[in-house]
């Protein structure tokens, strides 16, 4: 079929280079080796373009797809390296990394590739631009949540399972994209927050956490007893082997921290690992007042005191229990 063919091109191959300086292969710069050999061999303008195009350019076409693949395996490689670990908040990041690293490779690889078809990349180029700019007019809102959602995660701000308080809403951390986070408060309602509306946040769960306790006792008590007792309980739960990992320091008793209307509030402090917080004060209020009952420290309850007016005197009555 080929021979058949070859004297239809012989033929159309004075027409192409009966124009003056026309060259068969293009410029001499950008010729192939193939097209001039063909050319020279047989003369023929049409088949050393045919060789060229149905030769030459998809070779190279496959070569810089080949090329451009194992770029991208190896820069995914190195980005595999240097972010190591097995956290999610780590594995987002990876994934961020090399989503940008295929669509940067291959666009370029695209671009090259409609290069060497002959396209004027000029106006495409310009044309993307122009889009580009529209779309992210039309969607300033949706760049903004995933520009935030990009620098939380590289900041390492939060991540899955920790417990935050972003403003609008508290609660453990389910999910976390480049767009939305997504946390269940302590009501089971799951709250969908927009990276970019997030304003602050409070992570109540990074590394260790702090079990604030704060004990009431009567105006009667003597305080160096209370704290006595407060500081004894709570070191009996340290060297409690269920929580010897939950707690992580020995407690401390900051004293007196407010004088209130009704009692003195006396302040204990332990530092616990992430998420515990809440475990040990709770463990913690049980044993105290068991420990308040034996050591008999009154825990107060709220006290008022009547007055009644009646004339120029005043005459204060104070409430009694109920006779039984």
């Amino acid at each position: 079929m080929f021979l058949t063919l070859f004297p239809v091109l012989a033929q159309v191959a004075p027409t192409a280079a009966a124009q003056p300086g026309a060259l068969p292969c293009g410029p001499a710069g950008d010729a192939s080796s193939l097209c001039l050999s063909v050319y020279r061999s047989t003369g023929n303008a049409v088949l050393a373009q045919l060789s060229d195009t149905l030769l030459v350019k998809p070779t190279k076409i496959v070569f810089i797809f080949v090329v451009a693949f194992l770029v991208r395996r190896i820069l995914n490689r190195v980005l595999a390296r240097l972010i190591n670990g097995k956290a999610r908040r780590v594995e987002t990041v990876a994934a961020l990394f090399r989503s940008v690293v295929s669509a940067t490779v291959l666009t370029i690889a695209a671009l090259m590739a409609l290069s060497e078809l002959g396209l004027n990349l000029g106006p495409l180029i310009a044309g993307a631009g122009i889009v580009g700019v529209a779309v992210g007019f039309g969607a300033q809102n949706l760049v903004r949540d995933f520009l935030s959602g990009i620098f939380m995660l590289m900041e390492d701000q939060y991540g899955v399972g920790d417990v935050i308080d972003a403003g609008s809403a508290t609660g453990t951390v389910e999910s976390v994209s480049l767009r939305t986070t997504r946390l269940r408060d302590v009501n089971g309602t799951v709250w969908h927050l927009p990276n970019g509306h997030i304003e602050r946040i409070g992570n109540k769960s990074q590394v260790w956490s702090r079990a604030v306790l704060d004990v009431d006792v009567s105006y009667q008590t003597d305080i160096a007893h209370a704290t006595e007792v407060i500081k004894r309980t709570a070191q009996t739960m340290c060297e409690d082997a269920s929580f010897s990992e939950a707690i992580l320091s020995e407690p401390e008793v900051w004293g007196v921290e407010n004088l209130g209307i009704d009692s003195v509030t006396i302040r204990l402090v332990l530092k616990t690992a992430p998420h515990d917080q809440l475990k040990v004060t709770r463990e913690l209020r049980a044993r105290i007042k068991a420990a308040f009952d034996d050591a008999g420290i009154e825990i107060p309850f709220t006290q008022r005191t009547i007055w009644h007016r009646s004339g120029d005197g005043a005459v204060a009555v104070l409430p009694r229990a109920e006779e039984k």
